[in-house]
């Protein structure tokens, strides 16, 4: 079955329709037991109790899998299961016949889930040549976990992880941070948490907190950054946008790319003699001509001269 992405899920815990069987993947631990948590949380608190089980891969049989998802919800109309370490129940400690034996009724299941409990399966490393495995991934909606597409993914993201956490953001914040960390949801949590801490005791969480807490990723220099500062003629904001990149450990090479973007988006008559600024610079840096935070600051003051010019 093809991946959905974490959003495609949000939505389907939103309208308490989900699927009898997820499987979470991915390198990123955290995510996935976020994501579990918000399947746990489509059940009201005081029935969770009744409706929501926590299981072991290392620690079950195929059988204790079985009997709670048969088991019927109370008060609710599904329960949930939630499997942590679930590679461990679709690879054996040792190769046996009574493992076999197991494998076989866990395929089983997976083909006929009960269908008044959605289980969910927190995946570490997975052998896909196993048929046990590849039953799970042809039968379970397949999460990516960690994984961002785009721009209004990440904002959706911020947004339901705000809002979980008690974290009152003003409305265009979360477009503000994405711009700021890029895409990378490592980046995206790590930016939340710091906002919460700088701007604790205020209301509200402001796109100006986020300048001011949030240093900028490589991704957000791509679109929103440097070369973006100089087009404003900008040269205060883009010295703090070089000092950012520079104290986040941006190679100073990354950054005179974004420059000589910015030289390429001057005014016609400007632009040869920017990019020929920026090969200076170039040459500067490759040869040890200086050191590499005066060199690129130079240039950022050079090009907002030839915009104003």
């Amino acid at each position: 079955m093809p991946a959905v992405a974490t959003s495609v899920v949000r939505k389907q815990i939103a309208s308490g329709e989900t699927e009898p069987l997820y499987a979470l993947v991915g390198g990123d631990d955290t995510e996935k037991s976020a994501v579990a948590a918000e399947f746990a949380e489509m059940v009201d608190e005081g029935l969770r109790a009744f409706n929501v089980e926590r299981m072991y891969g290392g620690e079950m049989k195929v059988n204790d899998l079985v009997d709670s998802a048969s088991t019927l919800p109370m008060m609710v109309p599904r329960r949930v299961v939630i499997v942590f370490e679930a590679e461990k129940l679709f690879i054996p400690k040792r190769e046996s016949k009574a493992a076999d034996e197991e494998l076989q009724r866990l395929e089983e299941f997976l083909d006929a889930p009960a269908g008044h409990t959605t289980i969910v399966f927190l995946c570490g490393a997975l052998d896909m040549r196993r048929r046990a495995v590849k039953r799970l991934m042809s039968k379970a909606q397949v999460v990516n976990c960690g994984v961002i597409e785009n721009e209004a993914d990440a904002e959706r993201w911020v947004k339901v992880r705000a809002a979980r956490e008690g974290i009152n953001l003003d409305p265009a914040t979360p477009r503000a941070l994405v711009a700021r960390t890029g895409l990378d949801i490592v980046r995206i949590r790590k930016g939340l948490e710091r906002l919460s801490l700088y701007a604790m005791g205020q209301t509200t969480i402001t796109p100006d907190d986020v300048k001011q807490a949030v240093p900028a990723g490589p991704e957000a220099h791509a679109d929103f950054g440097i070369a973006n500062a100089i087009q404003r003629n900008d040269v205060r904001e883009a010295l703090r946008e070089v000092a950012r990149s520079l104290d986040a450990g941006m190679v100073p090479f990354f950054i005179l790319g974004q420059l000589r973007i910015a030289a390429h988006r001057l005014p016609a008559r400007r632009v040869k003699p920017a990019v020929e600024a920026v090969f200076r610079t170039d040459i500067a840096l490759k040869s040890s001509g200086g050191d590499p935070r005066i060199l690129i600051e130079r240039l950022v003051v050079e090009l907002c001269e030839s915009r104003r010019a």
